[in-house]
């Protein structure tokens, strides 16, 4: 069975990031037989800056993008309807606040060590959008590793310590130099670039598509 190699940039603040994966998800299982897949996940930051979290997500979004907090909220509430038709916890995203991500990257990095990198991003998804809890406070952080039966002990000795943060500045320098703007985005092979959340059915056709020019190569 053909093997396909899929690095996927995005961030646990990006709520597309986590619908986008959930429609992977639903292609992959629609290839399973015919394709076979390598998943490995990469650090962007939507808000870089760690000292400027704690706003309410509905301000924070209305600033941005110039509209008003009723916009916002309907767009948001669209958001939470596509969520909840892929099974995703999206309940509280609108009481969520903005927060850095930086540590909770380096347990993404640190959980790979263990096999658990994407259980380690859907147990960070969750809280930040159905718990609306703050994944930048270590307590938090610690909750989700030990959903996903990892060592909190050890997870709180990372966090201490330097580990992983080369890591995750170099995943994020790379991909802003290759271009990567917005997130998700997804590199498969380490060629074609897949950008946004597309639906399950695009993702199909188009992975169908890179693997039968991969294996002519």
């Amino acid at each position: 069975m053909q093997s396909v190699h899929i690095d996927i940039v995005s961030d646990i603040a990006c709520p597309w990031c986590a619908i986008g994966y959930a429609r992977l998800e639903q292609a992959m299982r629609e290839l399973d037989g015919e394709l076979s897949f390598d998943i490995r996940w990469h650090a962007f930051e939507l808000n870089p800056d760690p000292s400027s979290g704690g706003e309410p997500i509905l301000d924070a979004l209305s600033r941005k993008y110039g509209r008003s907090r009723e916009e916002m909220q309907a767009a948001q509430a669209n958001m939470m309807g596509i969520a909840a038709g892929l099974g995703l916890n999206f309940a509280r995203m609108q009481e969520r606040l903005t927060c850095n991500t930086f540590d909770a990257h380096r347990l993404v990095k640190w959980a790979d060590e263990h096999h658990r990198q994407t259980q380690m991003k859907m147990a960070l998804f969750d809280a930040y959008f159905g718990h609306a809890a703050n994944v930048s406070d270590p307590e938090v952080l610690m909750g989700c590793v030990e959903s996903i039966g990892l060592d909190s002990t050890e997870a709180r000795r990372v966090l201490a310590s330097e580990d992983y943060v080369e890591d995750v500045r170099e995943d994020e320098a790379r991909y802003q130099e290759a271009g990567v703007s917005a997130v998700p985005a997804f590199i498969v092979n380490e060629q074609y670039l897949i950008s946004g959340a597309q639906e399950p059915s695009y993702l199909v056709q188009a992975l169908r598509q890179i693997a039968s020019e991969s294996e002519v190569e």
